[in-house]
């Protein structure tokens, strides 16, 4: 007797949308004004009050603006970077003369 277990064709298939999903982006297209439009729409808005526009610009950039990553540097093979310095000596006159 079978005890469970994954099974073929189980399941929600992958990328289907539940139904609160639809909901939201039928709400959307209706409004016709997408949220990242919205925020666009507030940061734009010269007769608003600055600290509100620039909230809105902080919740929009990220759809807008990839975010940096951090990247680690390294010599051949995954090594340390070899690196070399060079230091010029420039002597001083006397008298304040250079």
């Amino acid at each position: 007797m079978a005890r469970g277990g994954a099974r073929v064709g189980a399941g929600r298939p992958k990328g289907a949308r539940n139904k609160r999903t639809e909901e939201q982006e039928a709400a959307i297209k209706e409004s016709g004004l997408s949220p990242l439009e919205f925020l666009t729409s507030v940061y734009r808005d010269e007769d608003a009050a600055l600290d509100t526009r620039i909230d809105a610009a902080k919740a929009a950039a990220p759809y807008v603006h990839a975010k940096l990553s951090s990247v680690e540097l390294s010599g051949k093979d995954g090594e340390a970077i070899e690196m070399a310095t060079t230091i010029e000596l420039v002597g001083v006159r006397a008298g304040g003369e250079g």
